[in-house]
């Protein structure tokens, strides 16, 4: 299941899908904050809940707590389109008529509704998918401040050991740790 943002590309891709509620939350802020429209800070609040519940109850949430806040999700997508109304093209305007940023936000939270609850479905699915931005935020780093890696064997060197690290960090390993312990053990030649 690849967790993402809902860039359109991504959807071609021939896995299980879920969207980055982090993502939404900034996206519903804006809506807050700039629109001042209502229904984002009950949709921010509900995920939230959602989010708070389903990690108390170990990653997944039964099926009865599932419909209800699935009911709840619909309710608040209801109320939110009689607040944020369809784009009216104004007379003499010829084409399709541009939706605003905040009814294009309410459209994919309820397109996909599926994807955006799947965290409180499946354990293994990831409220967002800060963790793995966070991940690769430190080779775009390098890229940036270096201009480029040196040589390609240079990013590969970069990523493993990277990758080495993040990996023992989350296993629960001091990443000083496994470093002093890779080069003291015999199988570091």
């Amino acid at each position: 299941i690849l967790c993402h943002d809902h860039w359109k590309p991504y959807l071609s891709y021939e896995c299980g899908h879920a969207l980055c509620n982090a993502h939404h939350q900034r996206e519903l802020q804006w809506v807050i904050d700039f629109r001042k429209q209502k229904w984002a800070k009950s949709m921010q609040t509900l995920l939230t809940t959602i989010n708070k519940k389903t990690h108390e109850a170990g990653g997944m949430l039964s099926e009865e707590r599932q419909k209800h806040y699935i009911a709840e999700y619909r309710t608040v997508i209801k109320l939110a389109k009689n607040e944020c109304p369809l784009t009216v093209a104004s007379i003499g305007h010829k084409g399709k008529v541009a939706q605003t940023k905040e009814r294009n936000r309410l459209d994919r939270l309820a397109d996909y509704e599926d994807e955006t609850l799947l965290f409180m479905k499946k354990a293994n699915v990831p409220f967002t998918n800060n963790a793995a931005e966070r991940d690769i935020r430190m080779a775009k780093a390098q890229q940036k401040i270096s201009g480029c890696f040196r040589s390609m064997s240079g990013a590969k060197y970069f990523c493993r050991i990277r990758s080495y690290l993040l990996t023992s960090n989350k296993r629960g390993h001091s990443s000083f740790a496994q470093i002093v312990k890779l080069f003291e053990s015999d199988d570091a030649n």
